[in-house]
């Protein structure tokens, strides 16, 4: 699939995910994306987790309680590490959204489905410790986003999205 093909295709799936494999190799091509994201003045603080190990799956998929985890074979933890690159300024945010999306392309392009789950993740302090503690990750980063990977069980669809001139323009706002 190609690049603008991936964009048009890719969509957040919320269901059931096949009992499938995903490769290693798919796993670091998808790795290897986001780690390819711009970054805000190079910091590069973005630090990904692959996980195709099925123990840890399942005990991501009893920390983060979304419908379909428990059938994964491959997930992606995404973390942060905020550090000052202009003036008193962390790009962190900007960082790891160009990972994801770079992430969710990747997965799209190679025939998988995911969902940007950050929600669940960055508002409980108990979840955010407990994934902490199941994947050693050091103090200085916080864990901002699950990207599970996987076939859909029951194919989703891409969200309508509004027409082209009610949001993008030319020259000036509304032209």
């Amino acid at each position: 699939m190609n690049l603008f093909e991936a964009i048009k295709e890719r969509y957040s799936y919320r269901g059931d995910y096949q009992n499938i494999t995903v490769s290693r190799e798919d796993l670091t091509k998808i790795l290897q994306a986001g780690l390819d994201a711009p970054s805000g003045g190079n910091a590069q603080t973005t630090s990904l987790i692959g996980i195709d190990d099925p123990s840890i799956l399942k005990s991501i998929a009893a920390i983060i309680t979304k419908k379909g985890l428990e059938t994964l074979s491959a997930g992606i933890i995404v973390l942060a590490k905020a550090k000052p690159v202009f003036r008193d300024i962390s790009f962190a945010v900007q960082d790891y959204s160009a990972a994801i999306e770079n992430i969710l392309l990747a997965i799209s392009a190679l025939g998988y489905v995911s969902c940007w789950i950050e929600g669940e993740v960055t508002y409980s302090e108990e979840r955010q410790k407990a994934i902490r503690e199941l994947l050693k990750i050091p103090d200085e980063y916080k864990v901002v986003c699950y990207l599970p990977i996987g076939k859909p069980v029951n194919p989703g669809k891409r969200a309508d999205k509004k027409p082209f001139g009610e949001r993008a323009f030319f020259n000036y706002f509304g032209g």
